[in-house]
This record gives C-alpha cells, structure tokens and sequence, in this order.
C-alpha cells in the first residue's frame, strides 16, 4: 500500500461524504456539505493509515490495528451525532441527520479500506434512503403526536368534556390530560397529548378556531414527529 493508494482512497470518501451532504444541505439541516465530508475523510484517514502502519514499520511495535481504530470510530461518531438531536417538547428533530453521520463515517471506512465498489453502493444507498424514502414516507398515512395546551381564565373555564368535544371535532384523539392551576395569572391550563392523521391540517384548523374563542386566553399546538 502506498500513500498514492490513501490519497485515492481519501479522495474518493472525501466526494462520496459531500455527495450526501449535498442532500442534507438542501434540506437546511445542522450538519450539511463540510460536516458530512469532513466525518468520511477522517474516518477513511484513520482507517487507511492504520492498515499502511499495520503493513510497515509500526506493526513491530504492536500498532496499527485497523478494527480496534473502526471501533474508535464508531464510539466517537456517536457524540457528534448526538449534538444534532433536539428536543423540544415533544417534538424531536435530528434523528435522521444523525443516523446519516453514523452511515458516512461507515462508508469512510469502507473506502478506507479500499473497498470502492461497496463505497460507491452504499453511498447510493444512503441518498436513496434519504431522498427517495422521504417521499415515500410523506405518502404513507401516520398517525402523529400532538402536544397541545389550552389556558382558561379561572373564573370562566371549560370543562373538560367541552375541550374533548373540541379536539375531537378536528380530528384528535385525545389519550391523556393534565391539569395546572396558575395562581398569579389565575388561570387554569390544560395539558394534553392527543394523536391526529393529518396533524398540519388539522393544527392549522385547531388555531383558527382557539384564535376566535374569547375564552382562550392562551394556546400551545406542537406536533410530535421525528
């Protein structure tokens, strides 16, 4: 193995890492074009010049090994993707990008280990998975959280039949209810999770109404997909 040989391999995982990070870029996301080709050219880097150092000099002193550097990867891989998950309520964002970093630091380490065909099919893979499932997700009919929370003046509340009755007109189904009563603000809130078929839609139909309803004094919609 010579060093023409890991530039080669560097430069391939280098193209295939910005090939999926073309996508994630495009779809505004955290971690876009330099994050996902930096992560496939350190891990080929690392893979590439453990297995030249496995095959030279290096191997004499015990160094080099190649699958304890893959494993090396792998744990440390999963900080970074980690620091794009978000959660905000119950909504949680970044499960994908995350997932996406794990499989490019993957494909990294298969072009560093010369492994170019599978490279070159898994990095098609990982834009399939990407772009093309997107779409075919977007048309499978699921069935979403919604966390919502609807505010009463203490003295003139609804009871909860008449929230249910709501909800339930736009198409929720509402599975559990919590109850707070602010004492400063006088006012009493529901808290509820609820689950909805077509949760953009039917929000957008829930905030024009609580919107005209005088006795709402204040309303929280959050839907709860990944």
């Amino acid at each position: 193995m010579t060093e023409l040989d890991i530039l080669v391999r560097l430069l391939a995982a280098l193209v295939a890492g910005g090939a999926i990070g073309l996508e994630r870029t495009y779809r505004g996301r955290a971690a876009g074009l330099r994050t996902y080709a930096l992560v496939a050219l350190g891990s080929s880097l690392l893979v590439a010049i453990s297995i030249y150092a496995a095959g030279g000099a290096w191997a004499k002193s015990g160094g080099g090994d190649p699958t304890r550097v893959i494993q090396g990867i792998v744990t440390g891989i999963g900080f970074l993707g980690a620091g794009v998950i978000i959660k905000e309520g119950f909504s949680v964002r970044g499960l994908t990008t995350a997932a996406s970093i794990w499989v490019v630091a993957a494909i990294g380490v298969t072009f560093g280990a010369g492994l170019y065909t599978t490279g070159v099919i898994a990095t098609f893979s990982a834009w399939v998975a990407l772009e093309l499932l997107r779409r075919l997700e977007a048309r499978i009919p699921v069935h979403s959280l919604v966390h919502c929370e609807l505010e009463f003046a203490r003295n003139t509340p609804w009871h909860e039949e008449a929230v249910r009755a709501l909800l339930e007109g736009h198409g929720f189904v509402v599975t559990e209810v919590s109850y707070v009563l602010d004492a400063p603000s006088e006012t009493l809130r529901y808290e509820m999770l609820m689950w909805s078929r077509d949760d953009n839609a039917a929000c957008r139909a829930l905030k024009q109404t609580l919107l005209a309803e005088q006795a709402v004094t204040g309303f929280r919609i959050v839907p709860g997909r990944d």
